[in-house]
């Protein structure tokens, strides 16, 4: 098994990137650190944490994705939204955590055996919007943007200027499957959570590609939104892991958006 790989981004901001395309964020204050995501669990992720710190570690899950949430087995705190436990539960399987194992990157290589067992859902603290933790000079504040799931949550860390949108709001939103919430719920929840984190930060941290988002990202995916309701979307039909939506904006194969805009989200017609 590959190690994982590291970036730091400030002084209190690590990158960590896992071998399903998944990214997730160490976040360390002056007395403990907050592990933002643990990915697929393939591999030990809490090994690759010890490198980085020597505090205690909490962890705060975006969402109970099998590519997010999977490695939490290895901490003893950890933080999740349990309107997310309906997810959680079945991407927690072992037999659906192995069939996932061919989504991984080319040349990782990983088995079976590289799976860390998923943690008890029932040992997880309930995540809420309102909550913050204070690490020691740097804090963590949470936010609801339920629509890529139920409980799908965003992290602002104020001192850094910098908001984790996790799969809640990205370049490919994925609203297709029946565990997300139609097309106009989601854009209530974008324009729920806009005018709350306006102004407070300047990076944007995402949970897949390069990890970079630009700073109007959620403006221009609520406008998405707005085009799919309007009946303004190209509808690129799209396959993913057996199951089937459709692009609302075309995308060359950069992945960027052939009209130059920026933002995507992947539906479903009977989802609107």
């Amino acid at each position: 098994m590959p190690e994982f790989k590291t970036e730091r981004l400030t002084d209190h901001i690590t990158r960590i990137y896992a071998f399903s395309t998944e990214l997730m964020y160490l976040v360390e204050g002056e007395r403990m650190a907050a592990l933002l995501d643990t990915g697929s669990g393939i591999g030990s992720l809490k090994a690759c944490v010890d490198r980085l710190t020597d505090k205690p570690v909490i962890v705060l899950l975006t969402h109970g994705h099998i590519d997010h949430a999977m490695g939490a087995g290895e901490f003893d705190t950890v933080y999740m939204n349990r309107e997310d436990d309906y997810i959680y539960l079945p991407h927690s399987d072992r037999q659906f955590r192995c069939d996932s194992l061919s989504l991984c990157e080319p040349g990782v290589g990983a088995t079976e055996a590289d799976l860390i067992p998923a943690a008890d859902v029932n040992s997880f603290h309930d995540l809420k919007e309102g909550m913050s933790f204070d690490l020691g000079g740097v804090h963590i504040e949470v936010y609801a943007c339920p629509g890529h799931t139920h409980g799908s949550m965003v992290m602002l860390i104020p001192e850094e200027r910098a908001v984790l949108l996790g799969d809640a709001c990205n370049y490919l939103t994925f609203m297709y499957d029946t565990y997300s919430l139609t097309v106009s719920e989601y854009e209530k929840s974008l324009k729920a959570l806009e005018p709350k984190i306006a102004g407070k930060y300047d990076t944007v941290c995402l949970s897949h590609g390069d990890g970079n988002g630009h700073k109007d990202i959620i403006a221009d995916v609520i406008a998405v939104c707005e085009d799919i309701k309007a009946g303004k979307t190209d509808d690129i039909p799209m396959e993913f892991n057996g199951t089937r939506g459709l692009i609302a904006k075309a995308m060359g194969p950069d992945m960027n958006r052939i009209d130059g805009g920026r933002g995507n989200i992947v539906y479903n017609k009977d989802r609107v």
